[in-house]
């Protein structure tokens, strides 16, 4: 204790900075936990924030039983695994190639340009994903020209998954490459000499220096993308679906958006809110813990 004080009093300007951050969790992170006490009280719009009768597991045996809630489970592991298995090593691999480019002018150009899309607004990149893949918008003149027709994506349900995961691509892909191009320039460049040295070529250097050097960083961010696994972009598939392609499109985070907001039954939206955080934690520790075992990178 006498140690963290004196930490505290030698260097608090530094810490004084973590207040606000300190603050922003308490209120809006770990504040708001204590309203997943309704997941088992009867919630009435005007009484008590936390609910007015003890119904202990109803709500819970509600989803359970629920053959809707069901659905939109299984298009959120689908959505979210597809997700995850394309979008995850697309910026690996974008931050490989740009490590490879020998033009700075070049490689700064690429890099900015690929960084824009992510400062888009969703609304804003929901609107051009819907006017290109429009009936009359300009992917569909393309497919006309080769094939004389017309496809109505947004209305299709086999065509959501592509264009959601196409746009996830194309908003993360130069932001997601920050951190991978952070970690190669703290590789030691004699590393790279030695290999030369011994006859590797430019792909046996990145196998065996590049990726192993980034491997910790690529273990981190995997835990935590494993973690968000159900947590899928729910302001863009709001934006995005509608009636004809819920097949495909409805997911948890719109499901519990339609029954809790537009249906006021927040009990029910908050147990299904609450099983979705549970299995994110579940998530997190046992991918923690495999890589723990596998790789000695982990978290914690």
């Amino acid at each position: 204790m006498a140690v963290i004080l004196g930490a505290l009093k030698k260097d608090w300007q530094l810490y004084s900075l973590l207040v606000l951050p300190i603050l922003y969790l308490i209120i809006f992170k770990y504040g708001p936990m204590a309203g997943n006490i309704i997941a088992f009280r009867k919630f009435v719009p005007g009484g008590s924030i936390f609910g007015e009768k003890w119904v202990g597991l109803h709500y819970i045996n509600m989803f359970i039983n629920d053959p809707t809630f069901w659905k939109v489970f299984k298009n959120t592991l689908i959505l979210s695994s597809l997700t995850l298995l394309i979008t995850f090593p697309a910026p690996i691999i974008f931050a490989l190639l740009l490590n490879e480019l020998k033009s700075m002018k070049f490689k700064r150009f690429v890099q900015t340009a690929s960084y824009l899309p992510h400062f888009f607004s969703i609304v804003i990149v929901s609107g051009m994903i819907l006017e290109l893949v429009a009936v009359n918008g300009s992917i569909n003149n393309i497919v006309e020209f080769f094939t004389g027709n017309r496809i109505s994506f947004i209305q299709k349900p086999e065509w959501f998954r592509t264009i959601y995961i196409g746009s996830e691509i194309w908003q993360g892909l130069g932001w997601g490459a920050i951190l991978y191009l952070a970690a190669l320039t703290g590789i030691n460049n004699e590393l790279y000499e030695a290999a030369k040295i011994d006859g590797a070529n430019r792909w046996k250097q990145t196998l065996h220096i590049t990726i192993p050097g980034i491997l910790p960083t690529i273990i981190t961010l995997l835990i935590l993308n494993i973690g968000n696994l159900l947590a899928v972009g729910f302001e863009k598939i709001l934006l995005l679906y509608n009636p004809l392609n819920y097949k495909t499109s409805d997911v948890i985070a719109t499901y519990v958006y339609r029954v809790g907001l537009e249906s006021s039954n927040f009990s029910y939206a908050t147990a299904i809110g609450l099983f979705e955080g549970i299995i994110g934690l579940i998530l997190v520790f046992s991918a923690n813990y495999i890589s723990r075992r596998l790789t000695d990178s982990s978290l914690w």
